[in-house]
């Protein structure tokens, strides 16, 4: 006699999901956004990360933790410096377009408004921390810093009129 579970033949279905679908091998190649790059904001997205870098490298090269004002110049000028960078690869890879449930011309406009802000505050705090008499051989480095913050923080600026005008383009339509 024959074993009656064995008679019974096994059937298998599988289904592929919509979120396995979202991430096939087919669609997770990531655009190029070369224009970017050649457009305002690009170009200011660019100067923010290089004039930045020089901000928080010229202080950090220096005994900054003698002038307790300039912990605050770095935290500004480093954190926006990384979300700066994380930004210019999310806008040359496109990765925005992506994620369309995320109000990007919102947070664009909320990070450089904020960016400006807190980059205003930190160039004045630099600049009026900075004096000769304090430590001679630091005042270049941080005359140099307060220099490039206030120009970092004119990028800003710009970078904010830009992301007003594209959000204000997007809330009319």
């Amino acid at each position: 006699m024959e074993d009656p579970q064995r008679a019974q033949p096994h059937t298998v279905t599988t289904t592929a999901s919509s979120f396995a679908e979202n991430f096939s091998t087919s669609s997770s190649s990531f655009a190029y956004d070369r224009e970017f790059l050649r457009t305002v904001p690009g170009l200011l997205i660019v100067a923010e990360i290089v004039l930045g870098l020089l901000v928080w490298t010229l202080i950090a090269g220096t005994e900054y933790f003698r002038v307790p004002a300039f912990g605050w110049v770095m935290f500004v000028a480093v954190f926006y410096w990384v979300l700066t960078v994380f930004f210019l690869i999310l806008y040359i890879t496109m990765t925005y377009t992506r994620i369309p449930q995320i109000p990007w011309t919102t947070v664009g406009l909320c990070f450089n408004g904020s960016a400006f802000v807190l980059y205003l505050s930190a160039a004045i705090v630099d600049a009026s921390s900075v004096s000769p008499e304090r430590d001679s051989h630091n005042f270049n480095s941080w005359a140099a810093s307060s220099f490039f913050a206030f120009l970092v923080t004119i990028c800003y600026a710009g970078n904010t009129y830009f992301s007003f005008i594209a959000w204000r383009s997007r809330t009319v339509q």
